[in-house]
């Protein structure tokens, strides 16, 4: 086999293997912004955000609560995308996951990070917890209402009502 053949080889493998990937990350998204998947993560975290607190000390608790997570949701994704895909290995995928994680979507990153990173999970538990606190991201002050209206046009409209 000379070199050029050899390099196109190569490229139609790597090519493959691209499409493979980008096939998964496409069924992940769907699967993730799919109304039953995002029930299942709405319950499991509305069941144990109570328990998670904005320190530096981490709870044994929370591993426990990791532990349930990754077995639920991820046992989850798995079982949809066998569905789609026969023969898919998460383990396999979380391995070229790691070669290709700058082309991933920030959300399904940050969702998959979960299942490996416990600061991640921890920080997931966190937000929502402000969230249900009424402590979300609050832009309303960076907000400014300009009316698309002439002056002349308003007082108009004003007077009629006055009359």
């Amino acid at each position: 086999m000379d070199v050029l053949e050899e390099a196109n080889l190569v490229l139609s493998i790597s090519s493959a293997s691209d499409a493979e990937f980008d096939a998964v990350v496409g069924y992940l998204e769907d699967i993730i912004m799919d109304a039953e998947s995002q029930l299942l993560q709405r319950n499991f975290m509305d069941k144990y955000y109570r328990e998670f607190e904005d320190t530096e000390e981490n709870k044994l608790t929370y591993t426990r609560i990791s532990n349930e997570y990754i077995s639920l949701v991820e046992k989850y994704i798995e079982e949809q995308l066998l569905e789609q895909i026969p023969g898919f290995s998460m383990a396999a995928f979380t391995t070229t996951l790691q070669h290709h994680k700058d082309e991933v979507a920030g959300d399904i990153f940050d969702m998959l990070l979960t299942f490996t990173d416990f600061l991640a999970f921890k920080e997931m538990f966190l937000d929502y917890r402000a969230e249900k606190g009424g402590q979300g991201l609050d832009l309303s002050s960076g907000l400014v209402v300009t009316s698309l209206c002439k002056s002349s046009t308003m007082r108009a409209s004003q007077n009629n009502l006055q009359h």
